[in-house]
Order: C-alpha cells, then sequence, then structure tokens
C-alpha cells in the first residue's frame, strides 16, 4: 500500500518527547556550539573563567566569565557546565533521530531559532512557518517522509506581540554572529521584510503577518522594528498553535508553530494562490497530502475540523486543491479522503 509518510519507531518517538521535555526546562538555549570551560591564569596569577565555543559562522569565540575566586563566578560555571553536559547529551540524542529520518535544521538556521526563543518572541506569539514547521511537524507525529530542502527561515505573527525591550528583529537575527542585511524591495522605496546572510549565503529569514485582503502589502512591525510581507489567509494557519522542539546537530530549541491539521489545509488553499506563478504549488500540494494523511490517522476529525474553519473567501481554493491532490495523495489513505470529502460535502 502506498504512503507518503512512514511511523518512527515507538522508542524513538519516546526519546523526541524526552527531549522536548528536557528544552521546555530551558528558559535560553545556548547560541552557538555548547563549547567548553577553561580556567586560565592572566600575568598577575589571577586566575579566571572563559566559555569556549563556536558561533553560527563558524567561528571561535572566548567570552570571559570572571574571576575564579569569586561566588558569583563559582556559580555561574557551575550553571553553565551544566547547560554545556545538557546540550552535548542533546545533541547524542538528535544524532540518533537524524539517522533514523527525523528532520533537522542546518547549524545557521538553528542559531536564528534560538536567538529569537531567548529573546521571548515565540513565547509572545511569533510562530515558525514554511518548511521548517513542515519537518518539526512531522517529528512530533511520529513520521518520516520525503526529505524537503530548504535555507529559508519563515516567522510570522498574527498580532502584535505581547513583547517590550528587545532589540530590533535585524538585530537578534545579528546576535547569531551572521552578518544579515535587509534584502531591498522590488520597489526601491519599499522597506525590506526579508534578511539574508551576506557572502553568496542562501540563508534567507521571512517577516510574515497576514493580508487584509487578497493583495501582499508591507505592514509595519512596530514591536520588532521591523516591516513583514502581508499573506492572504496566514491568519487561518497561525489561529490555533502548539510549541515544539526543532531538532539539530547543534542543539534543541522550542519554537511556536502552527497546528498540523491547519498547516495542511492552509498548503492547500496556498497552492491554488500561486497555481501558473510559482513553481511551489507542486510542493505545497505534497507537504499538504503528507500531513493530512499523517494527521488523520493519529488524529480522527481534525482535518475536518480545520476545514470546517476555513473562510468562506478561501472555499473555492480548497475545492480545487482536493481535486489537484489526487496526484499526490494515495486513494489508498482512506482515512484522509474520507475526511476530506466529508468537509467538502458540508461546506457544500
Amino acid at each position: 500500500m502506498s504512503t507518503l509518510s512512514v511511523p518512527h519507531e515507538r522508542a524513538l518517538s519516546l526519546l523526541l518527547t524526552e527531549l522536548q521535555n528536557s528544552a521546555e526546562q530551558q528558559p535560553e538555549a545556548l547560541l552557538g556550539s555548547p563549547g567548553t570551560l577553561a580556567e586560565r591564569t592572566n600575568a598577575t596569577g589571577t586566575r579566571f573563567w572563559v566559555h569556549r565555543y563556536s558561533d553560527a559562522a563558524g567561528r571561535r569565540q572566548e567570552v570571559y566569565l570572571g574571576k575564579a575566586d569569586e561566588p558569583a563566578v563559582i556559580a555561574r560555571v557551575a550553571n553553565l557546565s551544566e547547560r554545556i553536559r545538557r546540550a552535548n547529551d542533546a545533541i547524542a540524542s538528535v544524532r540518533l533521530l537524524a539517522r533514523a529520518g527525523f528532520a533537522t535544521v542546518d547549524r545557521k538556521a538553528f542559531a536564528t531559532l534560538v536567538s529569537l526563543h531567548n529573546h521571548g518572541l515565540f513565547r509572545a506569539g511569533a510562530l515558525l512557518v514554511g518548511s521548517h514547521a513542515y519537518g518539526a511537524l512531522l517529528n512530533v507525529l511520529g513520521v518520516r517522509a520525503v526529505a524537503y530542502s530548504t535555507e529559508d527561515v519563515d516567522i510570522a505573527r498574527r498580532e502584535q506581540l505581547a513583547i517590550s525591550r528587545v532589540p530590533p528583529f535585524i538585530d537578534m537575527l545579528r546576535e547569531t554572529g551572521l552578518d544579515f542585511f535587509p534584502v531591498p524591495a522590488l520597489h526601491r522605496r519599499a522597506p525590506s521584510t526579508s534578511f539574508a546572510e551576506r557572502g553568496g549565503s542562501r540563508l534567507r529569514v521571512d517577516l510574515l503577518v497576514p493580508s487584509p485582503n487578497s493583495d501582499y502589502p508591507t505592514i509595519p512591525v512596530p514591536e520588532l522594528g521591523a516591516h513583514a510581507k502581508g499573506l492572504p489567509y496566514l491568519a487561518y494557519l497561525l489561529g490555533v498553535s502548539q510549541e515544539v522542539p526543532i531538532l539539530s546537530p547543534h542543539g534543541v530549541v522550542m519554537v511556536r508553530v502552527p497546528v498540523p491539521e491547519r498547516f495542511a489545509v492552509h498548503k492547500l488553499i496556498v497552492s491554488q494562490l500561486r497555481a501558473g506563478v510559482s513553481t511551489k504549488p507542486e510542493k505545497d500540494l505534497r507537504q499538504a497530502g503528507t500531513m493530512v494523511e499523517a494527521v488523520t490517522e493519529r488524529f480522527p476529525n481534525a482535518v475536518a475540523d480545520a476545514l470546517a474553519a476555513v473562510p468562506k473567501s478561501a472555499n473555492r481554493y480548497v475545492t480545487r486543491a482536493i481535486k489537484a491532490l489526487e496526484r499526490h495523495l494515495p486513494f489508498s489513505a482512506e482515512s484522509a479522503w474520507d475526511e476530506l470529502r466529508t468537509a467538502q460535502i458540508r461546506k457544500a
């Protein structure tokens, strides 16, 4: 029987749960490799501690922690030593999961998400969307699917974030050690909504918000000192969310993502918005089909409920997309097709 996803062994899913529980307990993740602690002595005989690690660009960094005989420094070193130990344990576990087909992100994308996490963006309401969210959702659903490839990091927010006293968005990105710059907009005077790394890198971070209509406007995001691209029907995608772990060979960090059933339905909608003007509709349909199949096997009626919540103006896109989905979702996925067809009958 043809399927789009394959379940992971239960023991591996339990390991992911353990990693999530551990990551939830860390209010701040290590920005860069875990590194090592070293005690040094200067020319005057004073002993002090340093933290040596590699940043997202692979450059070696050394941070002075303080004099070795100060109680506050001793406590700080002990705390950091424990965090380094936990990070290395997590990396070893991620290695096992990655070899079994769990989705991971690369060092630069991971560092970007860590910086945003450490500034509290995801707890304040920001969401990771796009293909990195897709991979994280497959992980928590306990399935593996055809590998995806992306270097884009898509960050969205539905409404003003409940956050204050944070640096501008681009400064958060630069805290990774990567040299981000605002990507010029198509219209010369329009503000940028994307940020990329200099030097030929393909890493790109896009800031997204819901569009009030079917247009793609540029909208201010004052709490982040930035602008975002408005996308139609993004409010629907962001309406229900959950926190999940992002896995990387460099660590684990918690982020907020849409729930999988809305992710799938939104992909159906977007596939038709892009039809004829982009090469991405087929990718959208493949991801939608994979997610629908995985969700209906584990959470009956979740997809039907997500379809029932679709704005009326998007119904025509969903209808067309479900027809196009026949090229990607096997008819042997009976539960998935039953929910899709039942929902369509209810909408009719």
